[in-house]
């Protein structure tokens, strides 16, 4: 029984090893994207990611499953990780590492995905300012008191102004 739930294990880690691999490099290809503003291709990532979506949530799936059998066999069930612990020296080594490779990718994954929110932050941000500068004609409004818009010292937009 043990070789079984070795064997099980293995798999889903390896199959989680899969789909890591080809979200981290998603994440890298919209990162590029977004640095050239390529729509299009941003588009086309969007299709991937949802399909790496859909087998991610088929891994959490398998994983709820596997715990769930745990639990009614009286292993323990709280996490993978002390699944794992529960069988053989040898298994459960062999597992570990392959445990520890997918807590590294899942982490790097967590990165690159912060990196792609600052980029889209950062784009957001920026033009919001220049549609305030549009819409100010470049005139600063005052934060305080009730005087019209302060002198600006240039115009991005109207050069006249």
């Amino acid at each position: 029984m043990k070789t079984a739930w070795e064997a099980e294990l293995a798999q889903f880690l390896n199959d989680l090893s899969t789909v890591q691999d080809e979200t981290l490099g998603v994440l890298v290809k919209k990162r590029d994207l977004l640095v050239a503003a390529d729509t299009a291709g941003l588009a086309s990532v969007n299709r991937q990611e949802e399909s790496l979506l859909q087998r991610l949530q088929e891994c959490l799936r398998r994983r709820e499953d596997l715990l769930g059998r745990a639990a009614q066999e009286g292993l323990p069930s709280t996490s993978l990780d002390s699944l794992s612990r529960a069988l053989p020296r040898t298994e459960r080594n062999q597992l570990g590492e392959r445990m520890q490779s997918a807590r590294s990718k899942a982490r790097l994954l967590q990165h690159h995905s912060l990196v792609n929110w600052m980029l889209v932050q950062r784009t957001l941000l920026h033009l919001s300012q220049v549609l305030e500068i549009i819409a100010t004609g470049g005139r600063l409004q005052p934060t305080y008191g009730r005087g019209g818009p302060v002198a600006a010292s240039g115009s991005l937009v109207d050069g006249a102004a």
